[in-house]
């Protein structure tokens, strides 16, 4: 197998668009060699605990309301090419994403990673809930199996905090900038919500060079 490391932000609607690209072709392929892990990077890392008023928070980032509209064209466009509904009139705050790592790092431990993505990019981008909330996170690990009791304990305290942040200062040390972003057996960077038809490429790329290391 092949690893394929994911760094991605839940609330970052290219992260959305490029997973979606990423299973699409997966499903193409279905003996495909990648082995998925996904890893922590937040796009505003100094985002207050509460969050921030969603409005405010694009016209500050985009110089104004006309600016933050003309970003995110295209961001729909590539969505509904991907098959995905962005809900984004349901979306008031931009939450503080490091509980919503913190909860995919222990839906991995279970084995449900990629599950826990999915629901946190639907309870988002779909539903417009707030996903730094204790409440929808623990309704979210139950839907996916896990002890929702147990994940609102663990969010009540510090565990994993220190470890999330480092983490995501590591990848920035190494040189990302933006998410997604792909590491392919370690090496090989994708960055970008790559359309599907380039990873079919990739992944007949690496079968072609396992059979011939074989």
């Amino acid at each position: 197998m092949v690893k394929l490391d994911i760094l991605s932000d839940p609330i970052c609607p290219w992260c959305y668009i490029g997973k979606a690209n990423l299973f699409a072709a997966l499903a193409q392929v279905p003996d495909h060699p990648f082995t998925l892990e996904w890893h922590p990077f937040q796009l505003n890392p100094d985002m207050p605990h509460a969050g921030a008023d969603r409005r405010s928070y694009l016209e500050a980032k985009f110089g104004g309301r006309a600016e933050a509209v003309r970003a995110y064209a295209p961001v729909a466009t590539a969505a509904e090419a991907a098959g995905l509904t962005l809900n984004l009139d349901k979306i008031t705050r931009t939450p503080n994403t490091l509980n919503a790592h913190r909860l995919i790092h222990w839906a991995g431990i279970e084995g449900n990673q990629t599950p826990m993505v999915d629901l946190l990019f639907a309870a988002y981008f779909v539903d417009g809930r707030d996903i730094s909330d204790p409440e929808v996170l623990s309704d979210l690990a139950d839907t996916a199996g896990l002890d929702a009791a147990l994940v609102r304990r663990l969010l009540a305290s510090d565990a994993d905090v220190t470890a999330i942040r480092d983490r995501d200062a590591h990848s920035r040390k190494m040189g990302v900038t933006a998410v997604p972003t792909f590491i392919v057996a370690s090496q090989h960077a994708v960055p970008g919500a790559q359309p599907a038809a380039t990873w079919v490429q990739i992944i007949a790329e690496i079968q072609s060079q396992i059979a011939a290391d074989d």
